[in-house]
């Protein structure tokens, strides 16, 4: 997940979406972003008990 976030924002900036937003905004929002997906794979993961 972490790659996936990495990847679109590479592809942000390359495609020019992020480079009008200065760095640390774009820093925060990707970690914010990744963060996110860290709880959301948390979750998923003890809801369905665990290693299975």
């Amino acid at each position: 997940m972490i790659f996936l976030v990495a990847a679109l924002l590479l592809m942000g900036v390359v495609l020019g979406t992020v480079a009008h937003i200065p760095l640390p905004v774009t820093l925060a929002a990707a970690a914010f972003i990744g963060c996110w997906l860290l709880v959301f794979a948390a979750r998923e993961f003890h809801a369905r008990g665990g290693r299975r």
